[in-house]
């Protein structure tokens, strides 16, 4: 009842109505319909089922709705409707093991979870000064990420890579793995074909117990994914606010700035960085800062990314890294080799890490990095066998060493591991090459 309470301030009647005045685009424009943005309307199609849109801007007296289906039997003159006014979802721990879409409806075919709560699905992120330091590991289960990359309990982390590399494996494996109470899942823009494949062979039965998932294929339309960001947001908020550790999986963020540039550009917006408007760039903060730590429970967010081309200087990875707190790099290089996951962990970082590890994982970490840096940097010659041994101490080591630091970093994909041995491993990988020197 709380719940409903506050939204009662922001509730516009239902009984407001406006006329079709034209199509344009992808937008059905409405006529004397002060509904306000974010609304549900209702588009009269005669005899045909009535067409359901979302008020995304306005034009003078003129309501731009972005619909969610085929405007085909949408004519000038007929009745629009608004249906909501506040996009919320229902919310309560019911959820636990379902499958919705983004308006909360369940996709698994079950009956509809009996949630009593409601929650507007775009809040404030909390204050500033209302945040905890991160200052507990969570194991993930992946053992290069724990034991060279560790996380915090609350952090924020892009997994960037090109498509095909893995991120949709290793996210299922960060999901059944990681050390949270509860997992929500949004799949955003997927294939229809994958996401029967992530809930049985990356999420299985075990992750799906635990894991809330919200589903928006990339046939729906474009505020339809939004919304499925969003509302997957604001149920890892309501578990959170419970005093539980919530891990919040997004695949993927590129896919939501997708979706909002084609609101935006149907709106009128100018296309500014690579045809994106500036309106992605102010919705994407608003979205990633409401994860985090508070005093009462935490949101560990993983964000994948996809970087278009391979290359990660492209608009939306290169804002989307600012504002993380870390980055996971996957490599096509590594992928193709069959190194899985295709982690590369000279290039990404945890910013987190030095808050949440000790001294000795610390220096242990240091060492490997430098190793394998060195390898890296001969590797070229040690291909092609122009690399002569004894010329440099440290690549010699690294030599040495290289089947060691590849069982490290590779993982099968049902392969479990606990934080703690991925800690004790990367040490005695510092403790051997310390032997070897």
């Amino acid at each position: 009842m709380e719940s409903l309470v506050e939204l009662l301030p922001r509730i516009t009647t239902t009984g407001l109505t406006g006329t079709v005045a034209r199509l344009e685009g992808a937008l059905v424009v409405v006529a004397d319909l002060p509904a306000p943005v974010g609304a549900t309307v209702e588009v009269s199609r005669g005899a045909a089922p009535p067409l359901l849109g979302e008020v995304v801007a306005f034009r003078g007296n003129l309501a731009l709705v972005f619909p969610w289906g085929d405007v085909a039997g949408v004519r000038y003159g007929q009745r629009v409707r608004l249906r909501r006014s506040l996009r919320s979802v229902r919310v309560g721990t019911e959820l636990l093991g379902r499958i919705v879409n983004s308006l909360g409806q369940p996709l698994d075919g079950r009956p509809a979870p009996a949630c009593t709560s409601h929650v507007l699905i775009e809040r404030a992120a909390p204050a500033a000064l209302d945040r905890p330091r991160i200052d507990t590991p969570i194991g993930t289960g992946v053992r290069a990420l724990d034991g060279m990359l560790t996380c915090g309990r609350g952090q924020r982390l892009g997994i960037f890579s090109g498509a095909g590399v893995g991120k949709s494996t290793l996210l299922g494996m960060m999901a059944r793995g990681a050390e949270a109470e509860v997992n929500v899942i949004a799949l955003i823009g997927e294939r229809g074909r994958e996401v029967n494949e992530f809930l049985e062979r990356d999420l299985g039965p075990e992750g799906l117990a635990r894991s809330v998932v919200v589903v928006s294929t990339s046939d729906e339309p474009a505020p339809l994914r939004c919304r499925a960001a969003w509302t997957a947001t604001a149920i890892a908020e309501f578990f959170r606010d419970q005093g539980r550790d919530v891990l919040l999986v997004m695949d993927s963020l590129t896919r939501f700035a997708l979706a909002l540039r084609e609101i935006g550009l149907a709106s009128g917006e100018p296309a500014a960085a690579r045809g994106f408007p500036p309106s992605v760039f102010s919705h994407l903060p608003r979205l990633i800062e409401r994860a985090g730590r508070v005093t009462k429970g935490s949101i560990t967010g993983f964000y994948s990314v996809l970087v278009e081309g391979d290359d990660p200087r492209e608009p939306i990875s290169d804002s989307v890294k600012a504002l993380l707190d870390g980055h996971l790099m996957l490599s096509r290089n590594l992928a193709s080799r069959g190194h899985f996951p295709a982690i590369d962990v000279l290039e990404s970082v945890s910013r987190v890490q030095l808050q949440v590890t000790g001294r000795e994982q610390q220096l242990a970490v240091q060492r490997v990095r430098e190793i394998l840096a060195a390898y890296r940097q001969h590797e070229d010659l040690i291909a092609i066998g122009a690399y002569r041994r004894g010329s440099q101490p440290l690549v010699d080591l690294a030599l040495a060493l290289d089947l060691d630091f590849q069982r490290f970093l590779r993982q099968g994909v049902d392969e479990r591991i606990t934080f703690e041995q991925a800690r004790a491993h990367v040490i005695q990988l510092a403790e051997r090459a310390a032997r070897m020197k």
